[in-house]
């Protein structure tokens, strides 16, 4: 039987009391700001590549390089957007205009919005979270193929051949979602605030950084192909990084009547953690222990790994699930989704009463 509520909510602060008395809520500013500064040494080593070789494998090994050091700094700006590298504030949301806007032209506020105000408290709650959604062009859940006719039921059988090719372009609808998301809130009276202001200053200075210096140097054209291949390669970074955590089957996708009111039940039934090696571990920045950040969003990620075991067995003993997989299992099963749809249960609940299988994992 599912334990009470207040037991639930008494037993995830007892948690946290615990890592407190460990001394794992303080922020781990030095070491985040030190990987921080290796993602930048990886990217401004894939730009002298590009530079200054003439060989036409190494400019592209430097495009992959650069790449793979941008997507380093969005990991880690991650940890600043949710409050977990420093302990002032204005420190964090500094390093969030800096690494999101500024870097991959993601903008702050969108994201804060986005990730931190509608998915994390409702994780895979349809019409709540929109990272579960992405009709019309895709469908995740049976009820969104259900009932089609046609081209429409011909193309979702076949959306899996399409997707891959289609996610070349995550990075630009990112970026093209962060300014409708930002020209919409300046224009509305409202919802106007100074961080809008702030975040189109930070989204500005991207066009100048990325094209408008590099442009007095180099060919317009030569530029706008370094910087489409970047932002395409970090698109698919960023979804390899962020999907495998909550599109899986075995990441349960509810209707708002069906969410649980246990907060820590409606973190773990739609979240799977995935194992990386060392330099996953460092490009990821957390977001492979995606189960202990939905718990605990404001901990600085380099925690994670020793909080682990305990979350695994408080998750074990209580009856949540706690699903962990190899991170290319957990991509294949992200992208079998594309090919099998899969269901929407009627309650979160069913998780702990048997429904489906808690406590899978692959070895």
């Amino acid at each position: 039987m599912p334990a009470p509520l207040g037991d639930a909510v008494a037993g995830a602060a007892a948690l946290r009391n615990e890592f407190r008395l460990r001394g794992w809520d303080r922020k781990a500013t030095a070491r985040v700001l030190v990987e921080l500064a290796a993602h930048l040494a990886i990217m401004f080593v894939g730009i002298a590549l590009v530079l200054t070789s003439s060989v036409l494998a190494l400019r592209a090994l430097g495009v992959l390089a650069t790449a793979l050091g941008s997507l380093g700094v969005a990991t880690n700006t991650h940890t600043a957007s949710h409050n977990g590298t420093a302990s002032r504030r204005r420190i964090n949301r500094l390093l969030t205009y800096l690494g999101y806007p500024l870097f991959v032209q993601l903008s702050a506020t969108y994201w804060w919005n986005k990730h931190v105000v509608r998915h994390h408290p409702a994780p895979n709650v349809l019409g709540v979270d929109d990272d579960a959604d992405l009709l019309p062009w895709f469908a995740l859940t049976q009820p969104d193929v259900a009932g089609r006719r046609g081209l429409a039921r011909v193309y979702y059988r076949f959306q899996w051949l399409v997707f891959p090719f289609a996610l070349a372009g995550n990075g630009f609808q990112l970026q093209f979602a962060s300014w409708r998301y930002v020209i919409g809130a300046l224009a509305d009276r409202r919802r106007r605030a100074a961080a809008h202001w702030i975040d189109l200053a930070f989204l500005l200075a991207y066009w100048v950084v990325w094209f408008g210096l590099p442009c007095l140097f180099f060919p317009v054209a030569n530029v706008a192909l370094f910087n489409a291949l970047r932002i395409m390669l970090v698109g698919y970074g960023l979804f390899f990084v962020l999907a495998p955590a909550h599109l899986p089957s075995i990441a349960v996708c509810v209707r708002p009547e069906g969410e649980s009111r246990d907060l820590v039940l409606r973190q773990t039934a739609a979240t799977v953690n995935f194992r990386t090696g060392p330099y996953g571990r460092f490009l990821c920045a957390g977001l492979d222990y995606q189960i202990e950040h939905h718990l605990f969003p404001d901990f600085s990620h380099v925690y994670y790994p020793k909080m682990a075991s305990m979350v695994e067995r408080y998750c074990r003993e209580r009856g949540y699930p706690y699903r962990r997989l190899a991170w290319g299992r957990a991509i294949v099963e992200t992208l079998r989704v594309l090919r099998n749809p899969k269901p929407v249960l009627d309650r979160q609940e069913s998780v702990r009463e048997g429904g489906l299988d808690a406590r899978r994992e692959s070895r």
